[in-house]
C-alpha cells in the first residue's frame, strides 16, 4: 500500500513512520510537511511544503495513494479556540477535501483524543473543535474514514516529543507507562501499536469507525 502521513515529526507521527517503514505492505510513505520527516529510507519520500492551507501547486504528486495517516496536531492549551479551529479543522478539512477529490478510494485516518466531543455542544473547547473535525471528516467521499481517540501514548523505539519538558516527564514515568500499557489497555496504548493499528485497518478494515485506545491495541494484533 502507498501511504500519505502527514505530522511525521511529532511523536503519532514518528511512531507511525517508524511502523511504515518496518511493514512489507507499505511500499510507499510521500511525508508531506513544513519541514522534512528527519529520517532516511528508500520507501520514504519528502513533500516540503509551507502552505498546508492551499495545496493546489503540488496536487499532483498526491494522487495514487491508498490511505492517509493525519497524525498532525497542537495542543489547546494558551490558545483561543478561533486559533485552535483553524489549525484543527480548517487545515485538516483543507487536506482532506483535495485527497478526497484525487484518491476517492483512500482511506483516511484521523488522529484525535480520547473524550472527543462528537456532539460539538460539550463545555470542552478543544473536544468541541475535535468533535466537529471527525464529523466533517466522515461526510467526505473516501473509501473509508477512522477515526483513532487514543487516550495516553507510551512512546517506543526512540520516538520523542518535541518538546523539552514534555520529553523530561515522559523519561521519569517511562516504567509507569509501561505498566499502564498492560494493565490499563482501555486507558493506554504505544506509538507502536498507533501505526501498526492504521496500517490493519487500512489493510483488512476495521467495523468501528471510532477507536478507542483499547480498539487501537486490538486492531494492532498481526493475526
Amino acid at each position: 500500500m502507498k501511504i500519505i502521513l502527514l505530522g511525521a515529526s511529532g511523536m503519532v507521527g514518528q511512531g507511525v513512520l517508524i511502523e511504515c517503514l518496518r511493514d512489507p505492505r507499505v511500499e510507499r510513505v510521500l511525508a508531506v510537511g513544513r519541514s522534512a520527516s528527519g529520517r532516511q529510507d528508500a520507501k520514504l519520500q519528502d513533500l516540503i511544503h509551507a502552505d498546508l492551507y492551499d495545496l493546489s501547486a503540488v496536487e499532483g504528486q498526491l494522487r495514487g495513494y491508498d490511505a492517509c495517516f493525519y497524525c498532525l496536531g497542537v495542543s489547546s492549551v494558551g490558545m483561543a479556540e478561533a486559533e485552535y479551529t483553524r489549525i484543527t479543522y480548517d487545515m485538516t478539512l483543507v487536506v482532506a477535501n483535495v485527497l478526497a477529490r484525487l484518491n476517492p478510494g483512500m482511506t483516511f485516518i484521523y488522529v484525535s483524543g480520547a473524550n472527543t466531543d462528537s456532539s460539538e455542544q460539550g463545555r470542552s473547547m478543544w473536544a468541541r473543535v475535535k468533535g466537529r473535525t471527525e464529523n466533517a471528516l466522515l461526510r467526505l467521499p473516501f473509501k473509508a474514514v477512522y477515526l483513532f481517540r487514543p487516550g495516553g501514548i507510551q512512546p517506543l523505539h526512540g520516538v520523542q516529543p518535541k518538546v523539552g519538558w514534555i520529553r523530561a516527564i515522559y523519561a521519569m514515568t517511562a516504567p509507569l507507562l509501561s505498566l499502564a500499557v498492560r494493565y490499563a489497555p482501555s486507558a493506554m496504548t504505544t506509538s507502536e501499536r498507533v501505526g501498526l493499528a492504521m496500517i490493519n485497518a487500512t489493510a483488512r478494515g476495521t467495523p468501528s469507525r471510532i477507536l478507542e485506545s483499547r480498539d487501537i491495541n486490538n486492531e494492532a494484533r498481526l493475526d
